[in-house]
């Protein structure tokens, strides 16, 4: 199988673009942006394809996605407008307030991957390490010295990978009483130097 990478998504793939960040998302968010339906339906409108690279096979259809954040945003956006409209006002801000824990802070020179994710029937063909590389290659053209991702204590499948790919651990943060309500304990921090040619 061919993977081509590119930056962004189109209008059109939206829909698709948040079934698959909701497949790979939906055991950690579900208690906080389900049910389904509404969770689709924010991410549809919450992802900003900016901050996105696209792996596709050769016929064009989206096989993954990696997601970074910059100081001008990040892949899963979205304004307490566009939560509001999913969930109304109410349900706006307890929500806000409680994926305010989930928010990494920015540090200079530093690209931040924000999420990975790759479709049930594209795994295991090496698109995750595609769009990983493709990570690693954008933080060296933007000039950053290093690529820093959370990997949580319930997803090893995606930490091996990472390993692989020369990442590795500088910090582990735990979640609390949050683990009933996320689904996973702990999250690690991990690090890969941006080596330059």
């Amino acid at each position: 199988m061919t993977i081509a990478i590119s930056p962004g998504f189109s209008d059109q793939e939206r829909a698709q673009a948040a079934a698959l960040f909701w497949q790979a998302f939906r055991a950690k968010l579900n208690k906080v942006m389900g049910p389904d339906e509404k969770g689709l339906a924010f991410f549809e409108t919450a992802l900003n394809p900016d901050f996105a690279l696209v792996a596709r096979d050769d016929t064009g259809r989206m096989l993954g996605l990696a997601g970074f954040k910059t100081r001008d945003g990040g892949l899963a956006g979205g304004s307490m407008s566009d939560l509001a409209r999913v969930y109304g006002w109410f349900g706006a801000i307890w929500r806000a307030l409680i994926l305010s824990v989930l928010e990494r802070e920015l540090k200079p020179g530093v690209f931040q991957m924000d999420g990975i994710f790759v479709a049930a029937e594209a795994r295991g063909k090496g698109v995750g390490t595609a769009l990983l590389r493709a990570i690693k290659q954008e933080a060296r053209s933007r000039g950053m010295s290093e690529v820093q991702l959370d990997v949580i204590d319930t997803n090893p499948r995606a930490r091996a990978l990472y390993e692989r790919e020369g990442f590795r651990p500088v910090g582990e943060e735990k979640t609390g009483p949050l683990k009933h309500l996320f689904g996973f304990s702990s999250a690690t921090k991990m690090s890969w130097r941006v080596v330059t040619f």
